[in-house]
């Protein structure tokens, strides 16, 4: 049981750095295209499915495409995600240029990193209401003893507890970075 939840609260951890990697700060991140989809002979694929995705500079990606044809493609893919980016294409890719962010921006950045901070830790109490119930259920049917229960109790909320202190961690590097 430790175990399962251990793995739980591990995925919601994952969640989040994943969550804050598409969260735009004032640097150039490859992360932040893994969500755009582009179109390429007829199906939708990921940016680094048709050209690599590397750093410029400090606010500037590089996508070098491997088929021409894509550039297009890929730089109306990037305009329609909203991003916050300009784009430039020339014969070997594009270049995505990261502007700097306004005071305004980095406050509704930093809004949304918290409302997806508190969304970890709504699904983090969640694993540990499950757990807890199902702790309570095998003590009533007689599966573990009393003493059993608060002991398996006490490991979940230390492992709660970490969770939530690793999830404040992310949630304070991210945080940081936005302030850059």
């Amino acid at each position: 049981m430790e175990q399962a939840v251990k793995a739980k609260l591990q995925e919601v951890n994952e969640w989040l750095q994943k969550e804050y990697a598409g969260i735009r700060s004032g640097q150039a991140n490859p992360l932040l295209l893994d969500s755009i989809r582009v179109e390429s002979y007829g199906t939708f694929v990921p940016v680094n499915q048709v050209g690599s995705v590397n750093i410029e500079d400090a606010r500037t990606l590089r996508v070098s495409v491997w088929d021409k044809g894509a550039v297009s493609a890929i730089e109306k893919a990037v305009r329609d995600a909203d991003l916050g980016v300009s784009t430039a294409a020339d014969s070997d890719g594009i270049r995505i240029i990261f502007p700097e962010l306004t005071t305004e921006r980095r406050a509704q950045l930093l809004k949304l990193a918290k409302s997806k901070l508190e969304d970890a830790r709504i699904s983090v109490r969640a694993v540990r209401d499950e757990f807890m119930k199902t702790i309570d259920k095998q003590q009533k049917d007689g599966e573990i003893s009393e003493d059993e229960k608060f002991t398996l109790k006490e490991k979940i909320q230390g492992q709660v507890d970490n969770t939530n202190r690793s999830l404040e961690t992310i949630f304070n590097h991210k945080e940081v970075e936005l302030q850059k």
